[in-house]
Order: C-alpha cells, then sequence, then structure tokens
C-alpha cells in the first residue's frame, strides 16, 4: 500500500479498512481509486467493497488469504491486445475464472492548471502503458512523451503530487476529480470502440452444472507433446466436435524456450457431450492440460 502516490493513501487506507469489516464483499484490483478496474469491479459486482492493490499478484494474494472474495483483472484490449499477463498469474494463483466483464474504455488528458488558470503546453503525459498505447497518436501529435506508472488512478494521484502544470495523465475522468486534477481533454483515447476484456477470480470454480442453459466459457492452458502436428492435432479435437474457439495465444514456459504452452477459451462447458469429447481427445496430445474455469459468457462470441 505504501508504493501509492501519497494523494492516494488516505483513501486506500479507508477502503482497506473497510474491506476488511466485510471480507465477503470484498473485490480486489489493481491500481489506485479510480481506476478502470475500480469502476469494471462496481460494474461486475454490485454492492461491492473495493480493495486497491498496487500490483496484480497483491489483488491475487487478497483472495488466497482470504480477504477479499474475489478480483476482477484487466486481461486483453481491443486496440492494444494483452494487459496482464494472466497465462502466468493465474495458473500460480491458485483461483479459478467465474466471470467476465466487458467494459468500454476512455480516457481523459488531466492536469493541474497554471497560476493564471490555463494549462499546458505540457512536456509528458503519465499513464499505465495499456492507457499510453490507446492514446499514442493523440500524444504524439501533441508532442507530449508518453511516461509509464503503474496504473491510470495513480499516474494522476502522482501529477496532483507533483503539481508541475507542465505534466499531465492520461486517466479516467472519476481519477481527476479524485485527485483534483482538472480534464483538458477528454476522449483522448484513438478508436471510438475501446473496449477492455476483465475476468473475475475467485478460490472456488464454479460447478459447470450451475451453468446448465447458459452461454457459457471454458479458459484453460495445455502443452502439446513434442511431435510433429501436434498442435494441428490438438485444435482439431474442437473442430471435429463442433466447439468454437474464440482466444488462442502461446506463450514460452521457462528460459530453455523448448516448452511452448497454450492458453485458449472456448465456447461452452464441461458437462456439454461435445466440449467433454474434445477435452478427452485434447488430453491425447497433451503433456499438460489445466482448466482454470467455465463461466457465464458476458458477450455473444459470433
Amino acid at each position: 500500500m505504501h508504493s501509492f502516490p501519497a494523494p492516494a493513501l488516505a483513501m486506500v487506507e479507508r477502503m482497506r479498512a473497510a474491506a476488511a469489516q466485510d471480507p465477503a464483499r470484498a473485490v480486489a484490483f489493481q491500481g489506485a481509486p479510480g481506476a478502470n478496474s475500480h469502476r469494471a469491479a462496481g460494474e461486475a459486482t454490485p454492492d461491492y467493497l473495493p480493495l486497491p492493490c498496487f500490483g496484480f499478484e497483491d489483488a491475487l494474494e487478497a483472495v488466497r488469504d482470504g480477504r477479499a472474495e474475489c478480483a476482477i483483472i484487466p486481461i486483453e484490449n481491443s486496440q492494444h491486445g494483452r494487459v496482464a499477463d494472466i497465462h502466468f498469474l493465474l495458473p500460480e494463483s491458485g483461483l479459478a475464472i467465474v466471470g467476465e466483464h466487458f467494459m468500454p474504455i476512455t480516457h481523459a488528458l488531466m492536469a493541474m492548471p497554471h497560476p493564471d488558470g490555463s494549462f499546458g503546453p505540457f512536456e509528458a503525459a503519465y499513464s499505465h502503458p495499456q492507457a499510453l498505447g490507446q492514446s499514442r497518436l493523440f500524444l504524439r501529435e501533441r508532442g507530449i512523451v508518453p511516461l509509464s506508472h503503474a496504473d491510470t488512478a495513480g499516474a494522476a494521484a502522482f501529477v496532483a503530487e507533483r503539481r508541475d502544470p507542465k505534466l499531465a495523465a492520461v486517466a479516467p475522468k472519476l481519477a481527476g476529480e479524485l485527485y483534483g486534477l482538472q480534464v483538458v481533454e477528454d476522449r483522448v483515447e484513438d478508436a471510438a470502440d475501446n473496449t477492455t476484456r476483465f475476468v473475475v477470480l475467485a478460490r472456488d470454480p464454479l460447478d459447470p452444472a450451475s451453468l446448465a442453459g447458459d452461454a457459457a466459457m471454458t479458459t484453460f492452458v495445455f502443452e502439446v507433446k513434442n511431435v510433429p502436428a501436434a498442435l494441428y492435432k490438438a485444435l482439431g479435437c474442437f473442430a471435429t466436435n463442433g466447439v468454437n474457439m474464440t482466444k488462442l495465444e502461446s506463450y514460452q514456459q521457462g528460459a530453455s524456450f523448448a516448452a511452448t504452452m497454450f492458453y485458449a477459451d472456448i465456447v461452452g462447458a464441461p458437462g456439454d457431450p461435445r466440449v467433454d469429447t474434445a477435452f478427452e481427445e485434447l488430453a491425447f496430445h497433451c503433456k499438460e492440460l489445466r482448466l482454470l474455469g467455465s463461466y457465464r459468457q458476458a458477450r455473444r462470441r459470433g
């Protein structure tokens, strides 16, 4: 908690104390109060108590230790790709994905005014690397140097702490309100359909039987055997059983670069005969297969 900028610390302390009184309602998220993950937590889990955490690992640890009922983590953005390395974080955490949430993302350029009330020109703008990437063209056209910070709201708190009118933050408007910055320009993201996908993580997975009748998703990781056409055969398990795979990403396990893991999402859940058969066939082609959770689908995937 000490790593947050000073303007955020008092709010973090109050939220932490409230969550400690009722951990069954606490939702952990990465970032300072006012971050997009803070807003996503409220949208995905009404009647919640926010528990801000400095890093993704801290948010997962809060759930694992029982200080929060669940955590909400951004994993991918429509414009800038992967957000969190959930491939590494989730399997090691021992938690399960129990939900997903899609949220349109808008950013504002905010700053402290000069003594005469004017703004700019700005030498630099602080924000999370994802927000900087989503506003890259806006910043480049204005000659504003992008500087990385741990999260968007934390960047706003940092700029408020510095009180330098030559510095700005790219952050949600809520962050400007919380930390006393003024919005210089709204909607500075480069794409109007900028959207981030979040996943909700809990200690216990959902019973796939509870998803019967609902559109469901299942997320898993796997490593194929080191034989020719292994990945082709693995993916064929889903094709021949009519199971739609909506996401497939590879990542390296260890420093040898000899073992490639895959992270995947499919439409459906265990209990569906097609899904069960696909996983049975997949296991034959794999050295490792681990289900990370089945959950209700939040958005139709055509």
